[in-house]
């Protein structure tokens, strides 16, 4: 059990000065009201002409007014829950949960070690770890099944996801129609509009496409969600050099300017729908031309972003335990680390992609649970140090006295298990290490996730397993 207990004093990562949030703020809004957003949907272009946005040929000019407006009717704080019904994961101030990846094109077997297409069983597997491993409190649709019809895998795989984990799910769709079928999957789950309003078990994850452009499909699942009151998150990827402005700051402000086209459009739709800010910015590599997962600069255009989601008070969607690695390897065990902890020290809240390998191509349950443990280091980390009477120990100090010891001390056996001890990272000494076998970390780590893929879910309900077998039968 994760101890969620706030400190007092939590550490923090700034990496804008209150000037510099403002700024940005400011010319997020000049981009939006002189440049504007590609919107060729003709209700959302009639709701946003009726509303005082500026509709000329295609493109739409959001008026600074009308933002501050959204923001004020969004919610602040956004509540999730698991299966059961417990409201297990909330969405508000700097508070971080992480989740795991999302669409992978590949696998890497762990049993093997081999790369191969991600398949719907894999799903199975990735999802049974994302229940098991504590530090992850919700989870995503792991990858692209390519052993089914590519019209119905979407939902299929978040069929396979929800039946074997508790955690709320985060999932991308292909069109309003997957959309509506996977909120009568949700339905079913949570056992009415009620009870899934409480505490709800999905979020869409719809993008706009960088730059400065919503597709009316995108459009269509924005304006359902927002009807049905299901959490969503308009997340745009600008990559700085080639869909944004190579200048990192730039790259922020058409992010910023990106999603709160989005929350504009919700709020218009619904008042008080619930919305998640966010954008991925990260660099175009200039001698590869990929769309870097393990860089700093994206880990520092997230860091600023989730400074902006906290001036305007909403939530924020970030992007952390991610890598260019090609395996979970000492490269991707360094990017993880620096990219976790910057992203909890950010106070970004609902942080993705963990255990995502080669640019996000790659889903490997072995990275799950090595950013698992990271996430372990990094947890302990953020609760700070605790300072009054008792920690400072100063009578303890002269009890003991100098030449003494505090192995036998009450004291010690009272704090002593604050300390954290890792049942994979190795702290022997080296004729210890030996004597057990010498094993590397690679091998220790491959135990381990073979160990964790025995963890049995809690199983659906039966008859809502079959509820969600009979719908499924009109998919194909």
């Amino acid at each position: 059990m994760i101890d969620r207990l706030e400190p007092k004093l939590k550490p923090r990562l700034n990496v804008l000065q209150p000037e510099d949030v403002e700024e940005v703020y400011s010319a997020a809004m000049e981009v939006l009201e002189r440049t504007g957003m590609k919107i060729s949907h003709p209700r959302v272009l009639e709701l946003l002409d009726g509303a005082g946005a500026r509709v000329d040929t295609g493109v739409v000019r959001i008026p600074d007014w009308m933002v501050k407006d959204a923001l004020r009717k969004a919610p602040s704080r956004i509540v999730l829950g698991n299966r059961s019904g417990e409201r297990s994961v909330k969405l508000e101030r700097n508070r971080s949960w992480f989740g795991a990846s999302l669409d992978c094109i590949d696998y890497l077997e762990p049993f093997t070690r081999e790369r191969r297409k991600f398949l719907l069983e894999d799903c199975r597997i990735t999802a049974t770890l994302l229940d098991a491993l504590p530090n992850y409190t919700w989870g995503m649709t792991f990858g692209i099944a390519d052993n089914v019809p590519p019209e119905f895998a979407d939902r299929m795989v978040l069929k396979e996801a929800m039946s074997h984990c508790e955690k709320p799910m985060v999932f991308c769709c292909q069109d309003i129609e997957s959309l509506k079928q996977i909120y009568e999957m949700a339905m079913i789950i949570a056992g009415g509009e009620n009870q899934f309003l409480n505490a709800p078990t999905i979020v869409m994850l719809v993008d706009p496409i960088s730059p400065l452009t919503l597709a009316d499909e995108s459009l269509e699942k924005l304006m359902f969600c927002a009807e049905k009151r299901i959490p969503q998150i308009c997340y745009g990827a600008p990559q700085a050099g080639s869909t944004g402005p190579a200048s990192f700051a730039g790259a922020v402000v058409q992010g910023t300017a990106e999603s709160l086209s989005g929350l504009v459009i919700t709020q218009l739709v619904r008042k008080g729908a619930p919305f998640i800010f966010g954008a991925f910015a990260t660099v175009m590599d200039m001698r590869t031309t990929i769309f870097s997962y393990g860089a700093p600069e994206m880990i520092l255009m997230g860091a600023a972003l989730a400074q902006m989601a906290q001036y305007i008070r909403l939530p924020y969607f970030g992007t952390a335990g991610c890598s260019d690695a090609k395996l979970p390897d000492s490269q991707a065990a360094a990017e993880a680390t620096l990219s976790c902890q910057s992203a909890t020290l950010s106070g970004a809240n609902l942080i993705h992609d963990c255990g995502l390998l080669d640019h996000g191509c790659l889903a490997s349950p072995a990275y799950m649970v090595l950013v698992n443990e990271v996430l372990h280091m990094i947890n302990q980390f953020v609760r700070g140090i605790q300072v009054d009477e008792d920690t400072l120990a100063v009578d303890v100090i002269h009890r003991v006295g100098p030449g003494g010891h505090f192995m036998e001390q009450e004291h010690t056996l009272q704090y002593f298990r604050r300390v954290w001890y890792s049942s994979l990272f190795d702290r022997s000494n080296y004729e210890s290490w030996l004597e057990q076998g010498g094993r590397r970390f690679q091998e220790r780590l491959r135990e381990q996730t073979l160990q964790i893929m025995e963890h049995q879910p809690k199983p659906l309900p039966e008859e809502v397993a079959a509820e969600l077998e009979k719908l499924a039968k009109h998919w194909q």
